[in-house]
């Protein structure tokens, strides 16, 4: 049986959605500017890309997608601690280095911060609750995040929710069976956006649950694509599907009308983009952009945020005027997609390489 589980055409990765990797690169992007955004501009009114957050939701839709493509037809081979192996050496590596850097950044910025009214032992056990993904909402001067080391955390512990559900129920279940969960999802974040006003929440102490409403809908609606095959055949590529979604983070924000705005799009319009991205026709000139915007994505999202902290307070130090302040964040992002090129290279695809090769051995 083991032999069995740890054939290599079993655990063979699939060939990629090119066009969709590219697409989790620009949300990963969008998530940067949004961070950037909203620490220079609490009025997310005033904030360009005000909705920058939704971009968590699309991850969420595709990956429910992308894991009923990679593991619906071959779960039951492998069996569900292969899967779960296979869950694990692809995120946690980067779990564990971005708590590491956010850990670094916390004792070390050089704008600010109190890591002196923390004891070694309080720093040690929000470290393991980090490296461990166990939510852990106590630091006040980081607004009660989930994971106050590394604030995006938050949306990995309920990605590995879903890899669980999808591994004891979802594989499983009939996909009219799955349609039925996926409208009740929908009842579910509904309720939540009209009750909170916005899609926002699922990072902190007082929302922790909008999270697992808004992976409920979203991992479900995208394995719903799949299974259902909604894939549509259409000519408007990568850069052209890049607009449609990124239209999405830039669409105006309204105190008002955001809890209706927020979950249509959520509802419809990302598994619709899931839709055209499978079914999109990648170009050559374009399929090196996609592959690289793919593979930065992850290492992007969970290395960013400790530069965030530190801009807050910078920020709140010199208050720069509205060009320093253009200046600042196109110079940063670009540096951070830099540090996350080397994070990749260095850290992420060396250290599962080499796991994948003990996993092998058996």
């Amino acid at each position: 049986m083991t032999e069995h589980k740890l054939n290599p055409e079993v655990l063979k990765t699939k060939q990629h959605f090119e066009i969709l990797d590219g697409l989790r690169g620009v949300a990963a992007f969008a998530v940067v500017i949004f961070h950037f955004m909203e620490i220079a501009y609490s009025d997310y009114s005033q904030n360009f890309i005000g909705h920058g957050f939704l971009a968590v939701d699309f991850f969420f839709c595709l990956s429910g997608f992308v894991i009923g493509y990679a593991y619906d037809d071959r779960i039951g081979k492998m069996g569900i601690m292969e899967f779960f192996k296979s869950r694990v050496i692809r995120l946690h590596p980067l779990v564990i280095f971005g708590s590491v850097l956010g850990l670094l950044a916390f004792l070390f910025d050089p704008f600010g911060g109190h890591p002196e009214l923390y004891s070694a032992g309080r720093l040690i056990l929000l470290f393991l609750m980090s490296v461990l993904l166990i939510p852990f909402p106590v630091m006040s001067d980081r607004y009660f995040n989930q994971f106050g080391f590394n604030a995006p955390a938050w949306s990995l512990f309920w990605e590995y929710i879903a890899n669980i559900v999808y591994a004891l129920v979802l594989c499983r279940v009939h996909k009219r069976v799955l349609l039925v969960l996926t409208i009740l999802a929908t009842l579910g974040i509904c309720f939540v956006a009209q009750h909170s006003g916005n899609l926002m929440g699922g990072w902190g102490k007082g929302n922790f649950w909008d999270g697992g409403a808004r992976i409920s809908y979203s991992f479900l609606a995208g394995l719903l694509v799949y299974r259902f095959n909604w894939i549509i055949k259409n000519k408007l590529g990568f850069l052209g599907l890049a607009v449609l979604l990124a239209l999405t983070f830039l669409m105006p924000f309204s105190n008002k009308w955001n809890w209706l705005s927020e979950t249509l799009v959520v509802i419809f319009y990302f598994p619709l983009l899931i839709a055209l991205g499978a079914g999109a026709v990648l170009t050559q000139g374009i399929k090196k952009l996609c592959v690289f915007s793919g593979k930065i994505s992850y290492p992007l999202y969970m290395t960013h945020y400790a530069v965030m902290w530190m801009f807050g307070n910078y920020y709140a130090a010199h208050k720069p005027g509205p060009g320093q302040l253009g200046l600042i964040i196109s110079i940063s992002a670009i540096l951070l997609v830099g540090i996350a090129y080397l994070v990749m290279v260095i850290y992420d695809i060396p250290v599962r390489r080499y796991l994948t090769s003990k996993r092998k051995q058996g």
